[in-house]
């Protein structure tokens, strides 16, 4: 632990209290598992505006928990911040971004488990680079029913002409997203990933696109609502607050099958993955034409 905090500017503290009980993974553990993740997140979360969940005292059912947006007091002034005013709160929103190892670091000795990112960057709130379907399952469907739909939905998007990324929410559920050239508002792209999912429900009765249909029994909802200003996804590669501390991981699409099981992804599995399915997703943006 003493090589770790000689590694960073952040004043590193607690490193022994216990995050997930259940396994017994420390403070410590989580900052060096998002060190060593870290090559893999930074490029994708570079420039946005960012949302943490918060874990004091690790994930118990007792335990405290927050939904953060404001950058909290004593952030370090070497912590890059951006200032969004709020139209639902009526105030300004300090929100961190992190573009460096430090200020992951930092996020981590935060017992930041979770950190979500928008759909757009800070120089473009309006303008999404991400299209973002939320194919969640609702038992008795399972994650393999979910894995059928996204195959379903990978087929009618690259016949469009898209290129669709995949990972495992960490949870339940899988996320598809495409990457787009920033061109168009939330409200068309909304629109677009909407229209996809009410084509999707026509072909498969698993397949449900309306809000109101979300809990029926065995169905997964093509979930389009994220598609919104500064709506957000869990970041690939972070943490989950499950007992098993699962990460949402970045799959080939050869990984997407029947017996998919999210508990293979964890903070012990997910670092010795040699590949990096996300590795060039800037380098394959879609104009999208709608």
């Amino acid at each position: 632990m003493e090589e770790l905090k000689e590694l960073t500017k952040v004043q590193l503290k607690n490193l022994d209290k216990i995050f997930y009980p259940k396994i017994k993974v420390t403070k410590g553990q989580v900052i060096e598992y998002y060190i060593k993740m870290a090559p893999k997140i930074l490029p994708i979360i570079a420039d946005r505006p960012l949302v943490l969940t918060r874990y004091p005292d690790g994930i118990d059912h007792d335990k405290v928990s927050f939904y953060e947006k404001n950058a909290p007091d004593g952030t370090p002034e070497w912590v890059k911040t951006k200032r969004i005013y709020s139209e639902t709160t009526k105030r300004d929103v300090d929100y961190i971004v992190c573009n460096d190892l430090d200020t992951l670091i930092w996020l981590a000795n935060l017992a930041a488990l979770e950190i979500h990112m928008p759909f757009s960057k800070i120089n473009a709130l309006e303008k999404p680079d991400f299209l973002f379907f939320d194919v969640d399952p609702e038992a008795p469907a399972t994650l393999s029913d979910a894995a059928e739909v996204a195959l379903l939905l990978k087929d009618k998007l690259r016949d469009l002409g898209l290129t669709p990324f995949i990972k495992t929410s960490g949870k339940k559920g899988l996320h598809v997203i495409i990457p787009i050239e920033p061109e168009h508002t939330f409200e068309k792209t909304r629109a677009f990933v909407h229209k996809i999912g009410i084509d999707l429900a026509k072909e498969s009765d698993t397949v449900v696109s309306e809000f109101k249909d979300t809990k029926k029994p065995g169905k997964v909802f093509a979930d389009y609502l994220q598609n919104s200003p500064l709506r957000t996804m869990v970041i690939p590669y972070s943490l989950r607050s499950t007992h098993e501390a699962t990460v949402s991981t970045p799959l080939d699409w050869s990984e997407v099958k029947k017996g998919i099981n999210p508990t293979d992804f964890t903070i012990f599995t997910v670092e010795k993955r040699k590949q990096n399915p996300w590795k060039n997703i800037f380098e394959k943006k879609c104009k999208l034409e709608i």
